[in-house]
């Protein structure tokens, strides 16, 4: 199972988040090394959204649980998340692969 984690970004995304963002960092790399989270990052020229893309049996209970505890997410830097289940049909880490 697959799901996204989308975040909105507050106006001075690129200022505000310096203060908090070794520990952003610091937890999106310890749910990595749990298996959890695949890539994330920004989107946008300037950034503006952050997608996030999670794994495993719990993966939309796990993108849930890491915005809750998200420094980004505590200290307003992110003004708006949602975690949605995401069916993956293509590629080698698909879920569930359809194949013509």
């Amino acid at each position: 199972m697959h799901a996204v984690l989308e975040y909105t970004y507050e106006d001075n995304y690129l200022e505000t988040r310096e203060k908090y963002r070794a520990d952003h960092l610091k937890a999106g790399w310890e749910a990595v090394e749990r298996g959890e989270l695949l890539l994330g990052g920004a989107v946008g020229e300037p950034p503006f959204k952050g997608l996030l893309v999670f794994t495993g049996e719990n993966a939309l209970e796990a993108a849930k649980a890491f915005a809750s505890a998200d420094p980004y997410v505590i200290n307003g830097v992110v003004t708006s998340w949602t975690a949605s289940p995401w069916t993956t049909v293509l590629g080698k880490e698909a879920a569930t692969p359809v194949h013509p």
